[in-house]
């Protein structure tokens, strides 16, 4: 008589993993999967997108302290800064620091507070400012005219819009043509804001260089409930100002 084969087992004939079988794989691939993750956020945070922590008030009411903002960091490789966007820059060398970030001396805390910067629910560096662009190359920036508004190229701002309620435009005079390849930058609480105003008297006058802007910060993530995009005021869609500059 010809031997027949046994059949190949079939999925309920084949032992079934145990749960302790099956925990040990989960264990040994988290690891891998959290390298992964942090992989993947690192290369997003430095070449497209990166989440930014609100540290002091000197954006309110446009942003609060302890906001969270997505950052665009490929926008500015395709196109010009435009006025009125909010952008976050590196004031090392040109900018005060408002606030003070105390570095951890526990390498464990130093390591969760860069985990976290990775995800904008740490402090970002002391050196990092987030401001609004009221002038770019070329225009000319003064404070103020007979109604105390700003003037961008003789086109007065409209800015009751966005600033902070109670605030004059600005309480320190200026008048200034922004060199090229530097922004002329000012918080929307005029009166907390340690902004261009306050680095007149510093090489550059006050203005920022271009190259040192991290990117533009285009929408609000955190809190869940104050989600909104940072659009750039209508005051800024003036035809006269740009044509003037």
């Amino acid at each position: 008589m010809d031997h027949v084969a046994d059949p190949a087992p079939t999925a309920s004939s084949r032992p079934a993993k145990s749960p302790k079988h099956a925990q040990g794989s989960l264990w040994k691939e988290l690891p891998i999967l959290i390298l992964v993750a942090l992989g993947l956020a690192l290369l997003i945070k430095t070449f497209l997108v990166q989440a930014f922590y609100i540290p002091s008030g000197s954006m309110e009411n446009t942003l609060q302290i302890g906001d969270r903002v997505l950052v665009n960091k490929v926008v500015y490789q395709v196109r010009d800064i435009r006025r009125g966007e909010v952008v976050v820059f590196d004031g090392l060398d040109s900018f005060t620091p408002e606030v003070i970030v105390e570095e951890p001396s526990n390498p464990v805390v130093r390591g969760l507070r860069w985990v976290g910067g990775l995800f904008g629910f740490a402090a970002p560096s002391e050196r990092d400012f987030i401001k609004r662009v009221v002038g770019v190359p070329g225009d000319r920036v003064t404070c103020c005219d007979p109604q105390g508004r700003i003037t961008v190229n003789g086109v007065a701002l409209e800015e009751e819009e966005y600033l902070f309620p109670g605030d004059q435009p600005s309480d320190v005079p200026f008048d200034i043509t922004v060199p090229e390849d530097r922004l002329w930058v000012m918080g929307d609480h005029r009166s907390a804001s340690s902004d261009s105003r306050s680095h007149l008297g510093d090489p550059g006058g006050g203005t920022v260089p271009v190259d040192k802007v991290i990117g533009r910060a285009f929408v609000v993530i955190w809190p869940f409930g104050d989600w909104r995009l940072l659009r750039v005021p209508d005051t800024y869609d003036q035809p006269g100002l740009a044509a003037a500059a």
